[in-house]
């Protein structure tokens, strides 16, 4: 099975539908997703539809979450606040439903799915380092599990000649026949983190055991454009041709 995981999406349309064109000409047979659909971007509407209409099979992410009023706003900064406040005045109630049923994790035949890591996805923690991994490499019942939320792609994984130790690569060909478990951090497909600007995506072929961080350009002057019309912080638009 050929999967193509979506990183963050926040609401970013343009860069989404250049993930989602990879994916076709990849001959992806399953669109995951790590979560984040809104948040940040001025498309929230058409990206939970877009998603929507390709199946993916799709976790909840803290910005979902509280799109939704399941997290208190008051755990983000203020630009990202503001985006989701906006963010909430659009979508419709339908998306919102949608939105709340979406479970903190999936396990598949080949791989699970979550947004900040696998054990208490639900509080939305952060992994930024190997120690951050071991609680979820611990419990994790598949041999990969692909996460997103820091925006930076990276993968934590114990090797089979090294099964006491965590260690970390951000190399983009991942190798999953050396491992023993893996956790491997997507990036984001519309606000990437690592000073790189274009869109950040999985591919996973589970028959061959190996995934790859690939990255694409889209046109980041249009989203741009579509954030500051909708009045959200000039910021969130800018960030954008940074990659931060």
């Amino acid at each position: 099975m050929k999967y193509g995981i979506l990183g963050d999406i926040h609401a970013n349309l343009s860069a989404l539908r250049a993930v989602l064109g990879h994916f076709e000409r990849e001959g992806v047979e399953q669109v995951l997703s790590v979560g984040d659909i809104v948040g940040y971007g001025a498309a929230p509407r058409e990206c939970i539809e877009l998603v929507r209409s390709v199946n993916a099979i799709v976790v909840k992410g803290n910005h979902d979450a509280a799109c939704v009023g399941e997290l208190d706003l008051r755990y983000f900064n203020n630009y990202a606040r503001e985006a989701m406040r906006w963010t909430q005045s659009i979508v419709t109630e339908e998306q919102c439903q949608w939105l709340a049923s979406r479970p903190f994790t999936i396990d598949l035949e080949h791989c699970s799915v979550g947004h900040g890591t696998y054990r208490r996805p639900e509080l939305f923690d952060y992994v930024q380092s190997t120690t951050d991994a071991d609680p979820s490499l611990d419990v994790l019942p598949t041999p990969v599990c692909f996460v997103g939320h820091t925006h930076v792609p990276v993968t934590c994984l114990r090797l089979r000649d090294d099964p006491l130790r965590t260690a970390y690569t951000t190399d983009t060909e991942i190798d999953l026949t050396e491992s023993l478990k893996a956790l491997v951090n997507v990036g984001s497909v519309g606000q990437p983190r690592d000073e790189d600007p274009r869109a950040a995506y999985a591919i996973f072929d589970s028959e061959r055991e190996r995934a790859w961080i690939r990255r694409v350009e889209y046109d980041i002057e249009r989203e741009a454009q579509r954030i500051r019309a909708a009045g959200l912080p000039s910021v969130l638009a800018d960030r954008l041709f940074l990659g931060v």
